[in-house]
């Protein structure tokens, strides 16, 4: 299940076969009644105690970041250090704004308290806890009428014995009350960072925690009786128990589009393609994210609530693994308006799932992308969720009249003038994401999903240089079904700065064997058998005097010279990143990751087909950049099997998503059931 934006998708699948999947209108005010009403539909074809595992992606974590509707939460910090996420990092993130607005922090300074103690960065102790201070803060704090606290005292990744003595006292104080420390929840370097990291996952904790307990009941009450598993931020190997969502929940910020690019690793990995962009677009955001060797790049910390959703530095920071994607505002329903200088914009404002689109006939009026994709052919009116829902042709047409009015373009121009745009939009920020990671995306497979996703491949592919594209089945439930392909997994992290020269490999040790220990147990009480656990190592690693450092893969874990074996992977990451090292500069580790992992699904997943059927159910004018208008070939997605071929122009329609094929292409079913189009 993956509520997003504008739709909550679900995907049933029995002996590694689609059953049935279902796409339902999201309901913003109560998102657990779209997952009811989907849920209740698949339950048509099997019975709710027959279902072994549920796995659960959701926005609400986002939502409640951006629309600032979590827990009244305080910080506690250490004396002297209570306005750190006020100061932030002193950078401007626009230098000639002079309005410039830095977002508001989760906690107001009142609720923001210090405490007498003190660790020094090499983790002695120079000033003891005043626990005292502690006791009659708990007292202020119920006073304040206090949900949740946060927890981030200085240096407490190297010692976190005074944060849990903190935690101790406060939970014994005020049965209760939510707290979260940050040498559990983001233990590394990095003061600001961590701090705004945990007093998020505060802010959500009671939320979430609610949330997971009353999604549970309502499961349970529908005769659900296997285990619940929510989908994590991290993508590949980030499946994890409930217990885990509910203390971490700032992991599951961008769950649903991870899972959208796991599944898209899925189904490329399935026919030997390791290097992918996969394209994920819903009904209010597009995101892009590169595939290598079968597994999306990951990031080490990721911004929220952005004051200006896409300018980096104006959000709060979360250090926690996450899928390194780009996300823009172009979805199905971004408005489509006049800008600057007369000319046409999309997004990212949204009209979401309520009211929607024009089209949707519920009320909205405002153009929108899918108002475009619908006059131009590509939709079918009569076909939309597999014809549960009709389009108002009329209503789209008059909204997109009045969008050319502004314009001074005809209905059809100003149509093809949208689609032009947000496909050059999502262009722009897919290329800009490649280069910035020394990536040539033109060598990439791009893989195509969600419910926009297929419609505007044909024409962001062809503004890449993309030759090839895929559609995989079922691809606009792509995300709901790749929470069924990951694993079972969780990351966890210990800074321990030090000169790799001079790096103290027994404190290393000892900390890696917790990490994997502590690793292991959540996976094991999740029902994963301890003996199919698998633990990778990994360090953030970098010349001294760099700012940032990058993050090497070191296998299994360290060998018998782990200096030499920190050193040689950190040499190939480098130079594969930035071409060659500067001479004589000493390299430094900075954080300890240990990955732990269970056994990947087994899907052996089967199309539907129905040999000797008629693929070909009709054809119908479509409107396409290199030709205009022109009559185009209509084909049921579900009547293909693999060896069939075609050439472009051409649609193809599946219930939760329609496929777009320019002219000159050639488009075929590949043995795992893709649709695999080569571009002439």
């Amino acid at each position: 299940m993956d509520i997003g934006g504008t739709f909550t998708d679900l995907v049933l699948v029995v002996d590694g076969r689609v059953i049935a999947n279902g796409k339902v209108l999201t309901t913003p005010s109560d998102p657990s009644v779209a997952v009811e009403t989907g849920v209740t539909r698949l339950l048509e074809h099997v019975r709710a105690e027959d279902v072994a595992e549920v796995v659960h992606g959701t926005t609400l974590v986002a939502n409640a970041l951006i629309e600032r509707k979590g827990a009244a939460t305080a910080l506690v910090a250490t004396r002297g250090f209570r306005d750190t996420i006020t100061i932030r990092r002193e950078l401007r993130y626009d230098l000639y704004d002079l309005f410039l607005e830095m977002p508001e922090p989760l906690v107001p300074r009142r609720l923001r308290f210090e405490v007498t103690e003190r660790v020094l960065a090499d983790g002695t102790v120079d000033v003891a806890l005043d626990e005292e201070e502690v006791r009659r803060l708990a007292r202020r704090l119920r006073r304040e009428g206090v949900e949740a606290v946060a927890v981030a005292l200085l240096h407490s990744y190297r010692a976190p014995e005074h944060e849990r003595r903190v935690g101790e006292v406060l939970r014994r104080e005020l049965p209760g009350l939510y707290v979260s420390l940050s040498s559990d929840v983001s233990p590394e370097l990095g003061e600001f960072a961590r701090t705004s990291t945990v007093i998020a996952n505060a802010y959500v904790l009671p939320l979430i925690d609610r949330y997971l307990e009353m999604l549970q009941k309502r499961l349970t009450g529908l005769g659900f009786s296997g285990a619940l598993r929510i989908m994590l931020s991290t993508g590949g190997g980030g499946v994890a128990g409930v217990e885990t969502a509910r203390r971490f929940p700032v992991r599951l910020l961008e769950s649903g589009p991870a899972a959208g690019a796991v599944s898209a690793g899925f189904w490329a990995s399935r026919d030997g393609r390791e290097d992918v962009l996969a394209f994920d677009m819903g009904g209010t955001t597009a995101k892009a994210c590169l595939i290598e060797r079968g597994i999306p790049l990951v990031a080490r910390e990721f911004e929220a609530a952005r004051v200006y959703r896409f300018t980096k530095g104006s959000g709060m920071p979360v250090r926690v693994p996450v899928i390194d994607l780009i996300e823009i505002g172009a979805g199905g329903g971004s408005i489509a308006q006049v800008g600057p200088f007369g000319l046409p914009r999309v997004g990212p404002e949204s009209t979401g799932a309520d009211p929607g689109p024009a089209c949707y006939g519920q009320g909205g009026d405002l153009p929108t992308v899918t108002d475009a994709d619908l006059l131009l052919g590509y939709l079918n009116p009569d076909f939309f969720l597999g014809g549960d829902m009709r389009l108002d042709v009329d209503a789209a047409r008059a909204a997109m009249a009045r969008l050319g009015d502004g314009l001074g373009l005809g209905l059809e121009e100003t149509a093809a003038a949208v689609h032009r745009v947000v496909n050059e939009n999502m262009a722009s920020a897919a290329r800009m994401h490649a280069i910035e990671r020394g990536r040539d995306i033109r060598r990439c497979t791009f893989v195509a999903t969600g419910g926009a996703g297929p419609v505007h491949a044909w024409g962001v592919a062809r503004n890449l240089g993309i030759r090839k594209l895929v559609f995989p089945p079922s691809a606009g439930v792509a995300s709901a079904f790749g929470m069924l392909t990951a694993a079972p997994g969780f990351e966890l992290a210990r800074s321990l700065p030090s000169p790799l020269a001079s790096t103290p490999w027994r404190e290393v040790r000892a900390a890696i064997r917790e990490l994997a220990a502590q690793g292991t147990r959540q996976l094991v009480d999740t029902g994963v058998p301890r003996r199919e656990v698998r633990v990778e190592l990994a360090a953030d690693v970098r010349h001294r005097g760099q700012g940032d450092p990058i993050t090497v893969e070191l296998g299994a874990g360290l060998g018998h010279d782990p200096a030499r074996q920190v050193e040689d992977a950190f040499e190939r990451t480098y130079v594969r990143l930035y071409g060659r090292r500067p001479p004589g500069v000493e390299s430094e580790v900075m954080t300890w990751r240990v990955r732990v992992a269970g056994p990947l699904p087994t899907l052996d997943v089967k199309l539907r087909t129905r040999p000797g059927a008629q693929a070909r159910k009709g054809a119908r004018r479509v409107w396409f950049e290199e030709t205009g208008r022109v009559q185009t070939a209509v084909y049921d997605r579900y009547l293909l099997a693999p060896g069939d071929t075609f050439t472009g122009p051409a649609v193809v329609e599946e219930r939760e998503s329609t496929m777009v094929i320019g002219p000159g292409a050639t488009a075929r079913v590949d043995p795992v059931g893709n649709l695999v189009v080569e571009v002439s």
